[in-house]
């Protein structure tokens, strides 16, 4: 039967109960009466979903409150063991997979180096093979028990239709890679656990608005700092966020060639790979076949010694020179989209941003608009440097509350035809 707006009731009652899961996730434990408000529900249509969601598995009961004051409420949350997701971040020296319950608490985890062979395309997928194999098999798990896997990647992600997504990575090698169809081949999952394949950023991005220091705000932009950079815009318009290219914005005319092969890049300057180059460059001396994680932290000693050393000159002039670029970098990202929070996460901001956050937060301030500057707060994400599993874990999972909490299920086997029927549709034809 057709309800409002063309929707029907059963699209209303997955809808309801969508808002119910998510809000309890989000901010719970809540009671029923609490839900209402929050949901937009009537207090019977929170109940009539609560009672379902109850017998499904996906909530129970967690407590009460307000037992010294009348009538106690019992308070409702969801069930973490209700659900297995499964976060893959293809990171910039490694690829990470990661199995969580419902309630995005780790189960085990497994990394593989990207290796001589780098990002080409047939072993990062053969990475992402392995690492998914590894973590179900220490969890005990079958990949038919998967509400889905979340894959965070480097570059632009569009739906193919058929083929699924395909990555445009400019900056690793990647042109119109039809990522999820080769994984499909490759990796062994039913067909009816579902791929959930986006920008790196973005992932971080919903991470960092769910659970870290975006929670609670209605637009923000948060920033993924590694080898290279690039952004999460997140926005009411946008609640899920959308990724921008922010690295690949020019910051200096007939600058420094970029990964991209462009000049100037903001990349060019401030992502940790150029970072380390240009502290070379300027006779900096890492140690002997120091990986990029490393060379960073060799810098940023040398930069901001401890024991009342004195400073390396060339470090430390190579690090505020970076905190400029990247301040100039956010200033745009003020004027442009105007956040209510400004957000630094991924392993080299996390890194270099307890060091130099506040030259880098002066130098975005004093160039953004004085209106836009007056109202964004410059922070550092909270979830770590392995944040973007969490994000990409956060795809399947905000899919399944759009579901309604409805499982993914096989599709049904064709029943074959009787073999009298086969035999006379033969002498038809």
């Amino acid at each position: 039967m057709a309800a409002l707006g063309g929707r029907t009731v059963r699209d209303l009652r997955r809808e309801s109960r969508g808002a119910v899961l998510q809000r309890l996730y989000v901010d719970g434990p809540m009671s029923r009466q609490a839900l209402g408000p929050a949901t937009g529900l009537s207090s019977g249509s929170v109940s009539n979903v609560v009672t379902g969601l109850l017998a499904d598995g996906l909530v129970e009961e967690a407590g009460v409150v307000g037992a010294d004051a009348g009538r106690p409420s019992r308070l409702l949350r969801v069930r973490p063991d209700s659900g297995r997701l499964i976060g893959v971040d293809v990171g910039e020296t490694r690829v990470r997979v990661e199995l969580f319950d419902l309630g995005l608490a780790e189960l085990a985890w497994a990394e593989r180096p990207l290796g001589p062979r780098g990002y080409d395309v047939d072993a990062v997928v053969g990475h992402v093979a392995d690492g998914i194999a590894d973590v179900l098999r220490t969890a005990g798990l079958t990949a038919g028990e998967l509400l889905g896997v979340g894959i965070g990647v480097p570059g632009i992600v569009e739906n193919a239709g058929q083929q699924g997504a395909v990555v445009h990575g400019q900056t690793v090698g990647w042109t119109a890679v039809p990522l999820e169809r080769q994984l499909r081949m490759t990796v062994q999952l039913p067909e009816h656990v579902p791929y959930f394949i986006d920008n790196g950023a973005k992932a971080l991005g919903q991470a960092e608005m769910w659970y870290g220091a975006g929670r609670g705000a209605r637009n923000a932009v948060v920033v993924l700092f590694g080898s290279g950079v690039g952004a999460c815009v997140v926005t009411e318009e946008a609640a899920r966020g959308r990724a921008v290219e922010w690295g690949h914005l020019t910051v200096r005319v007939a600058g420094r060639r970029c990964r991209c092969g462009a000049l100037g890049c903001l990349e060019a300057y401030a992502g940790a790979s150029a970072l380390v180059a240009r502290w070379r460059e300027a006779g900096g001396r890492p140690s002997a076949g120091a990986g990029e994680e490393r060379a960073l932290t060799e810098l940023l000693a040398a930069a901001r010694p401890d024991g009342g050393r004195e400073p390396d000159p060339v470090a430390a002039a190579v690090l505020a020179e970076t905190a400029e670029y990247l301040g100039a970098g956010l200033s745009d990202l003020i004027n442009l989209f105007q956040p209510e929070r400004l957000l630094i996460g991924g392993w080299a901001g996390l890194q270099l941003g307890g060091a130099f956050l506040d030259e880098v937060r002066a130098h975005a301030l004093a160039r953004a608009l004085r209106h836009p500057a007056g109202r964004v707060r410059i922070e550092l994400g909270r979830l770590g440097p392995d944040a973007v599993t969490v994000g990409a874990a956060v795809l399947p999972l905000a899919a399944f509350f759009a579901a309604g909490g409805h499982r993914p299920r096989p599709a049904p086997q064709k029943t074959p035809a009787p073999a009298w029927r086969a035999a006379v549709e033969g002498r038809l034809m």
